[in-house]
Parts: structure tokens; C-alpha cells; sequence
């Protein structure tokens, strides 16, 4: 089991920028992808991001292409999601998820733990 905690969620105007962190603990796998999700308030929980673990594959949801970045430095057991240029409608509270093996994957059913998220407001 993976304990994730997530960080760097805020109130900032559109356009602005924010990076979120979320780091890693407890009893882990040699190995795991990690990915990004968010759900806003009514709404279902969508995929925002992955990353495998060496960081060479890298996926995202066609709404935040060319505007977010996922990396990870496995060394301090953290992943990041850069998030630029934001909209109002990425408003929403955001979780990172470890997920079940090496690669990438697009579905909650593809990652085993679940951090607590972090509130993102951007405002117009």
C-alpha cells in the first residue's frame, strides 16, 4: 500500500499557473506509473495525466494537452503535474493515484491508491 499525499492546490486567475506535488510513502513495489485525476464539485472523476515509472511514456486527456506536465523524480518518491495556462473549467479537486504496474494507464481501475487531493479554484 501506497500513502500519497498531495500538495500546492490554490486559488489563482485564469491563465495563471500552478504545480501541484504529491509524494510517496509507506510499503511500495520496486516499481509503479503514477497518474493524476480530478472531479469537480457534481461531477464524475476524469483522468488528467500518467507517467510510467522510468518516466520515458507519458499520457493526457486531450483537455489539458499542451497545458499540463506530469514528471516524477523517483528518487524523492514524487510526482509533479505543472499545470499552465489555466481555465476556470480546470477548476476541480485533484488526485494523484499510484498505480498497479510499470506503464500507463487512463482508468481509475488502474491504480491501487488514492491520495486525499488538493483543491484547485481558477477563477475568470
Amino acid at each position: 500500500q501506497v500513502q500519497l499525499v498531495e500538495s500546492g492546490g490554490g486559488l489563482v486567475q485564469a491563465g495563471g499557473s500552478l504545480r501541484l506535488s504529491c509524494a510517496a510513502s509507506g510499503r511500495t513495489s520496486s516499481g509503479y506509473g503514477m497518474g493524476w485525476f480530478r472531479q469537480a464539485a457534481g461531477k464524475e472523476r476524469e483522468f488528467v495525466a500518467a507517467i510510467s515509472w522510468s518516466g520515458s511514456h507519458t499520457g493526457y486527456a486531450d483537455s489539458v494537452q499542451g497545458r499540463f506536465t506530469i514528471s516524477r523524480d523517483n528518487a524523492k518518491n514524487t510526482v509533479y503535474l505543472q499545470m499552465d495556462s489555466l481555465k476556470p473549467e480546470d477548476t476541480a479537486v485533484y488526485y494523484c493515484a499510484a498505480g498497479r504496474g510499470l506503464g500507463v494507464a487512463t482508468s481509475p481501475f488502474g491504480f491501487a491508491d488514492w491520495g486525499q487531493g488538493t483543491q484547485v479554484t481558477v477563477s475568470s
